[in-house]
């Protein structure tokens, strides 16, 4: 199996997007775990988006190193935050929602989707 289609491949801004299964299940066909948080979850990254702009003045104007580590690890903190809270709601609403419907290998599907994302998360 390649590399994209373990873990995704890229679309035409580089993000990874997820590969579909035999079950349909790459795509989610309903709202996402996130549909109701989703201002919640895009305020928070346009707050993300603006520690890491401030990190790059920082870094334009020739600030300390310490600081700019300290605000490295700030951003890192806050997406870690997101990528758990996006965790928690696709368990609670795509795993929880496969298993509601009785599909045995699709609910074996996305919590062997939420395993592989977990992963790459502890890997970071």
């Amino acid at each position: 199996m390649s590399e994209n289609e373990t873990h995704g491949s890229h679309d035409t801004t580089g993000a990874v997007v997820g590969p579909d299964d035999e079950h349909g299940l790459g795509p989610h066909d309903g709202p996402h775990g996130y549909a109701s948080d989703k201002e919640a979850y895009l305020k928070r990254m346009r707050r993300i988006e603006g520690q890491v702009r401030g990190i790059a003045k920082m870094i334009d104007k020739d600030a300390y190193c310490i600081d700019v580590l300290t605000q490295v690890s700030a951003v890192t903190k806050a997406l870690q935050a997101v990528s758990l809270a996006l965790v928690e709601d696709h368990i609670g609403h795509c795993v929880v929602d496969a298993a509601k419907a009785g599909d045995d290998d699709g609910a074996a599907a996305k919590v062997r989707e939420a395993s592989e994302a977990i992963g790459r998360l502890v890997r970071m």
